[in-house]
């Protein structure tokens, strides 16, 4: 049932930590469209910018929201 709660065995935890700390790649390389297309792609330099402008300010945030 959806509302029962069980505790994770040691094993658990160590198994989830384990996959945690474990190098993750993907799980096969890109395919030379994938490859070629990634290349041609360009990204909007005001994105990049943006982004900063949105990590600056949650840095500042107080309660709800932050990060």
């Amino acid at each position: 049932m959806a509302g029962d709660h069980t505790r994770p065995s040691d094993a658990t935890r160590q198994a989830e930590a384990d996959a945690a700390r474990a190098d993750h790649d993907a799980d096969r390389p890109p395919t030379s469209e994938e490859a070629r297309r990634a290349e041609e792609h360009r990204t909007d330099p005001s994105v990049a910018e943006h982004e900063r402008d949105m990590a600056e300010r949650g840095v500042s945030q107080k309660g709800e929201g932050r990060i």
